[in-house]
């Protein structure tokens, strides 16, 4: 089933803030910002949501959503499991370079995790650079695309027919698109509860431009193999043309503990290979897990949704 659709504007929920402050990718925050905060709290003071009638019928459709005088396109997901009587989560899931939304839609492990608990899924696609279709992060690798507004669009065209609940909207990607998973945790965590990021760390030439108006749970997955994000970090030639440098997975991993006001060392890592500070500020979780693998597409929803799900706008 497919259809297109277009930007509608309209109050779909009511609370005693106004609309644009959980919406707007801006620079206002209420986040409680003290260590061991829980998510219940965030649940509990959660706004009011109207869902939209009729019922969003059940599928993957084909997208577009004007961003300034652009067209852009996305597919949505809508499981079958989906009631349109209760807000529900939406995942953004960003493809890797040179893919599309329908490819990400098609190979994308998250449905089978999240398909049962109704969870509504969008699978952006990039503008065309010298890798292909990639996303604009800073550095790296289009140019004069405005990918912020973009996410933006999406939420306002997704919510104005889908019940999404605005404090449980999440993003996570695979390459570039963990890239772009990341960016959002740095420029838009008022609107983006958690991400998780596979085969990706942060570039040394902007994160210092990495800073978040409140806590927020990381979830990175890594190969020690991987050839083209290299896991000590350094140079890597992943877009044709765009030469960037990586922090490392294990600097990464102890940039975001860092950022997010993390206490202490983190544990151990568990069967899973994955290593969490778990004493930060707002409750909040960051994780990495490392795989003992050439491959880099090593991403585990099984892991990342529990952790995401349970990490809310507060």
């Amino acid at each position: 089933m497919k259809r297109s659709g277009a930007v509608a504007i309209g109050v779909l929920f009511a609370c005693a803030c106004s609309r644009g402050s959980l919406l707007a990718i801006d620079r206002a925050t209420g986040a409680d910002a003290k260590i061991g905060a829980s998510a219940e709290d965030a649940r509990d003071s959660a706004p009011t949501v109207i869902c939209p009638s009729p019922v969003a019928p059940a599928g993957n459709s084909n997208m577009t959503v004007a961003v300034g005088s652009t067209n852009r396109s996305y597919v949505l997901h809508i499981p079958t499991t989906y009631t349109g009587k209760k807000p529900v989560p939406l995942i953004f899931d960003f493809h890797a370079n040179n893919g599309s939304g329908r490819s990400q839609s098609s190979t994308s492990p998250y449905p089978s995790m999240t398909d049962p608990e109704g969870v509504v899924m969008a699978f952006p696609s990039g503008v065309l650079g010298p890798a292909g279709t990639a996303w604009n992060l800073g550095p790296c690798c289009v140019s004069d695309v405005d990918d912020l507004a973009f996410t933006r669009a999406m939420i306002e065209q997704i919510r104005s027919t889908v019940c999404i609940d605005p404090k449980r909207i999440y993003a996570v990607g695979h390459i570039t698109g963990g890239g772009m998973a990341y960016m959002l945790a740095c420029r838009a965590s008022e609107t983006i509860a958690a991400v998780a990021a596979s085969a990706w760390d942060l570039l040394q030439d902007d994160v210092a431009d990495c800073k978040p108006n409140r806590p927020i749970t990381v979830v990175s997955f890594r190969s020690v193999g991987d050839t083209l994000i290299p896991y000590a970090g350094g140079y890597s030639s992943v877009v044709p043309g765009m030469p960037i440098t990586f922090l490392g997975a294990v600097a990464t991993f102890q940039t975001w503990a860092q950022i997010n006001g993390c206490i202490g060392s983190p544990s151990r890592e568990d069967s899973d290979g994955c290593s969490t500070y778990s004493n930060c500020r707002g409750g909040v979780r960051v994780v990495l897990c490392t795989k003992q693998s050439s491959l880099s597409d090593v991403s585990d929803p099984g892991i990342a949704w529990p952790l995401l799900k349970e990490s809310p706008l507060p």
